[in-house]
């Protein structure tokens, strides 16, 4: 992998390799883009075929981070770690003592948080280091268990998206096909059945059905069948790359809005149902709640303000949706664009600032 022309292809600004032979850490930090603000993005621990595959992605997240982040409206960047190791056998209190000493030492320019492979226990041993870390224990002044905050996120944006595909926000009545009942799917079952739509539930886990069953009156479906089911909404919540050449023909929902991530296969999945007059509520627009709620910490997690920002996820994909429409393309694109034109004014904000104060410097020193 040639790094560099990576890195200038994609505008990253910064990869930091960080190892510690005693505890055995192995770490890839990878900051995007810091325009808005100091770059979050959580810490991910995964057994990488090969070191180049675990740089990738670290670059890749990163990425994904600074979009995230801005459609959110965050004053924050883009970044992410991943600890090359197997989470179930590797861990030690060494290690991630030794990779807070790390991010210490990049004195606020990263923040990290917890991601796949890592936990709240770990972020904690992140904190006996450095206090650029959130998700940690509530203890701590953390906000605790992220599900229902992106759950009730997910349910504020698909609400957007419902107004988008049918004309009114009302959930009333719709019916919803959600595939996966985890713990952010199943709260949202929780928001949808009390605003009065019927659920169609699907997961590999036959007791997370059930529950759905009982406690939603959802219906049951096999999980090949949730595509193909009669619907008015699909909500994708469980694995990535749903939306794909198999699903779309069998799709009968009129609207796609869920909390899963990188929920199309490939970005020609989104042009497809473009084409097809399918309301596509990007992913990483509608499951920000996390992300905006993790942030609050880092001004003294207050969850109400935490919750009212979260509730701007409707406007945020109301703004999508209008942008698609303005440039007559496709959602995920339209989504992109809202990032990047945040970030842009942002960086001609700031460099208008910085050229001013040199000018002003620059005559103090010539006066």
């Amino acid at each position: 992998m040639k790094i560099f022309s990576y890195m200038q292809e994609y505008d990253y600004e910064q990869l930091l390799f960080c190892q510690d032979e005693q505890s055995g850490l192995k770490a890839i930090i990878a900051i995007h883009d810091t325009t808005l603000g100091p770059a979050l993005g959580g810490t991910r621990m995964w057994t990488y075929a090969s070191e180049d595959d675990a740089v990738e992605d670290a670059l890749r997240l990163a990425k994904g981070m600074t979009y995230k982040n801005a459609a959110a409206g965050l004053n924050l960047g883009g970044g992410k770690t991943v600890i090359i190791g197997d989470p179930k056998t590797e861990k030690n209190e060494e290690m991630f003592r030794a990779f807070g000493r790390y991010i210490q030492g990049l004195n606020g320019r990263y923040i990290t948080a917890e991601d796949v492979g890592t936990t709240v226990q770990d972020m904690d041993l992140i904190h006996e280091e450095t206090d650029y870390v959130t998700g940690i224990s509530p203890a701590f002044g953390s906000s605790g268990n992220p599900s229902p905050v992106t759950a009730y996120g997910v349910y504020r944006g698909m609400k957007a998206a419902a107004k988008e595909g049918f004309g009114t926000d009302s959930l009333e009545g719709k019916t919803v096909a959600v595939q996966g009942v985890g713990n952010v799917a199943f709260t949202l079952c929780r928001h949808l059945h009390e605003e009065g739509a019927n659920l169609v539930v699907t997961d590999i886990n036959k007791e997370a059905v059930q529950r759905a069953v009982e406690e939603f009156g959802a219906k049951a479906v096999d999980p090949d069948d949730i595509y193909s089911v009669d619907c008015d909404i699909y909500a994708p919540c469980a694995l990535g790359a749903t939306i794909n050449d198999e699903t779309i023909p069998q799709l009968k929902a009129k609207v796609v809005a869920g909390a899963a991530n990188n929920q199309l296969k490939e970005t020609k999945h989104g042009d497809i149902l473009h084409e097809k007059g399918i309301v596509y509520t990007p992913d990483y627009v509608i499951n920000a709640g996390g992300v905006i709620n993790v942030a609050d910490e880092l001004h003294g997690y207050n969850k109400d303000r935490a919750m009212k920002r979260v509730e701007t996820i409707y406007d945020n994909v109301t703004r999508v949706f209008e942008i698609s429409r303005r440039d007559n393309i496709p959602t995920y694109a339209a989504a992109d664009r809202m990032a990047e034109e945040r970030i842009e004014r942002m960086r001609r904000s700031r460099s208008q600032f910085l050229q001013n104060g040199q000018h002003i410097l620059s005559r103090r020193q010539n006066g």
